[in-house]
């Protein structure tokens, strides 16, 4: 059965005819909705699982998806989902067998390890076969750490439910589907734009598909814990020296009254909390010692739950962010963030970001460049970036892929937004690395979307009230050598963000020198800037697509940013080359935005070594 909530927003499935049609009427189609998801497992990480990655069988369903779709744009249940196989006699099975069909390999997207795929978006049904053996008093859960774009899952022929977003998990409930021996899954991922996604139809970022991140099974007990938040607490003010801890644990169908421990052994806390009517277990307690997170001291506590059968630890450290003026304070001193943007590529291989390796190739990038903050660029990423961002000290800007233009007089893509937001911060709350929660990334601006992502802006607010909210805004129109920043969602922001191309898409890189910025008074992070090189092309330093032109368009651009006087962090774009289909100059791009620090190779540009300079003498902005 699909899974029902009363907790997340709907999610909007878009019934269509034929692909290639479907930018076209994406508007015009009309919207069904589909019911959310009923849980999602945090720190399931930390949990015992069964891992379904490996070699998955592959069918590729080519426009307009007759398999996954009806005439009528329902989801059909009857076709490729039934795996089923051919006959010799008896009855038609649709003429599809998974069972002699190639692999792929999951985690992975499909574009690079499949060559005749490497620009398909479209539809790909994946199948697995694999064992299990249920026990009475437990709940089994399949696990997607991301599917790029719409995902509908059956197991054993059932469907267990949908999804769509591709860069945030899910959690299928399994138990009335399982049985003893051996089952059989089969996932369709749809990775063909919407007019009404999240992003939209055009954006500047390779459009990988498929199932992209972890594939596991968890198996809990029948009342287990689903969610938790564990920090610092966060009061008017931060006082050094206090070691309350604060939050909640929630245990899913957990009868009120049901107790709860909160264990964090070295910090010396330890308290014992109630669940209420809805599960929700809140709790304060003091730590005897506690030593804070910062990037300096990236501390971490083993945080143990447990509740009934159920156990669960995960690695939290505990800090205060907020904003003070035009400062942000991280446990009271104030702070300037020397980052770098980040997209999901993988360094060397290619492809979506999703291992051990590709993660800790990153990393070192981030920690041999000085940095101490990056933007996860401009969705949420794979947990392991959060996990290492913890252990390393760096602090984060995590972001939903809002990106410029999205339908923001609908309804239901609001409530796409506000179920995406809810996974991210969901998935998240408990990292410390995360500082910033953005909403957006150069959008339009006009009331619509103003009010939009206002609300937006509040709704994670509600959701967690101990972070900043951020966005990256566009514009303003030159006003002679002034840019007076008057976007009215600036209001709704506790840290601008602003992205900027002086040197590049407008201008000349000198005439930053003479622009003077005006900001609202509030802590401003220039979000994005920059000039594309391709690694060893050499020439003037006017010469474009250089790596001399690359430098000394930042060279100016410091010129410019130091003069802003709220100017709190930087983050050019970006720390490496990545892949878009947007990119298409032979020889200088080869369907590549060009403005990485490093190639795609892990080339390190003469700019990297500018800002790794910079960057270790603290030669840009200051704290306050």
């Amino acid at each position: 059965m699909i899974q029902l909530s009363k907790r997340s927003a709907a999610l909007c499935l878009i019934p269509r005819n034929i692909a290639t049609l479907l930018l076209c009427l994406g508007p015009m189609l009309p919207a069904q909705g589909q019911q959310p998801l009923k849980t999602l497992l945090v720190g399931i990480d930390h949990r015992t699982v069964t891992s379904l990655n490996g070699d998955w069988h592959y069918l590729v369903d080519q426009a307009p998806g007759r398999a996954l779709y009806t005439g009528s744009g329902e989801i059909n249940d009857r076709s490729y989902a039934l795996n089923e196989h051919p006959n010799i006699v008896g009855k038609h099975n649709e003429e599809y067998d998974f069972a002699t069909a190639p692999t792929i390999k999951v985690p992975g997207d499909w574009n690079t390890q499949v060559p005749q795929l490497f620009n398909y978006e479209g539809v790909l049904w994946y199948q697995r076969d694999f064992d299990a053996q249920p026990k009475p008093g437990t709940r089994t859960f399949l696990h997607i750490g991301a599917a790029n774009y719409r995902s509908h899952v059956w197991v054993n022929q059932k469907r267990i439910c949908d999804h769509e977003g591709g860069f945030t998990p899910f959690d299928c409930e399994v138990t009335s589907v399982l049985r003893a021996g051996s089952n059989f899954v089969v996932i369709a991922v749809d990775a063909t734009r919407l007019v009404d996604g999240i992003p939209s139809v055009g954006y500047d970022w390779f459009n990988y598909g498929g199932l992209t991140r972890d594939v596991s099974l968890v198996t809990v007990p029948a009342t287990f814990i689903d969610d938790y938040d564990v920090h610092l607490a966060h009061k008017a003010q931060f006082e050094p020296g206090d070691t309350e801890l604060t939050g909640y644990v929630h245990v899913l169908d957990a009868p009120a009254g049901t107790s709860v421990t909160i264990d964090i052994p070295e910090a010396g806390a330890k308290t014992i909390a109630k669940t209420d009517a809805d599960g929700n277990a809140a709790f304060t307690v003091k730590a005897a010692k506690l030593t804070l997170w910062s990037p300096e001291t990236p501390k971490l506590y083993k945080v143990n739950l447990s509740s009934g059968d159920d156990r669960l630890s995960d690695d939290i450290g505990f800090r205060d962010i907020r904003v003070d003026g035009t400062r942000i304070l991280l446990n009271g001193k104030a702070i300037f963030l020397q980052g770098v943007n980040v997209h999901a590529e993988a360094p060397i291989r290619g492809g979506r970001v999703n291992t051990d390796q590709d993660v800790a190739t990153l990393f070192s990038y981030l920690k041999d460049l000085n940095a101490n903050f990056a933007r996860l660029a401009h969705y949420p990423h794979d947990e392991r970036m959060e996990r290492a961002a913890d252990r390393d000290g760096i602090m984060i800007w995590s972001e939903i892929p809002n990106w410029q233009h999205i339908s923001f007089d609908k309804p239901e893509v609001y409530a796409k937004d506000v179920t995406m937001l809810r996974e991210m911060i969901r998935r998240d709350r408990n990292k410390a690395s995360v500082i910033l929660w953005s909403v957006s990334n150069e959008t339009p601006n006009n009331p619509t979307r103003t009010k939009f992502l206002t609300d937006l802006a509040n709704e994670a607010r509600k959701l967690d009230p101990t972070r900043l909210i951020t966005s990256a805004v566009l514009g303003p129109k030159p006003n002679g050598n002034e840019r007076v920043v008057n976007d009215p969602l600036c209001d709704a922001l506790d840290v601008i963000g602003q992205n900027e191309y002086i040197g590049w898409y407008e201008l000349t890189p000198e005439d930053a020198d003479k622009i003077q910025w005006i900001f609202p008074q509030k802590p401003v992070v220039m979000s994005e800037f920059g000039a594309e090189a391709k690694f060893g092309n050499h020439g003037a330093i006017n010469q474009r697509w250089t790596e001399e032109q690359q430098v000394d368009v930042f060279k100016h651009q410091l010129v410019m940013l130091n003069k802003i006087p709220q100017l709190r962090g930087i983050t050019p774009w970006v720390l490496m080359d990545f892949r878009s289909t947007t990119r298409n100059i032979p020889k200088l791009q080869d369907g590549f935005n060009r403005k990485g620090l490093i190639s795609e190779a892990g080339e390190k540009k003469q700019a990297f070594l500018y800002f790794q300079k910079i960057y270790k003498e603290h030669l840009i902005g200051k704290a306050e």
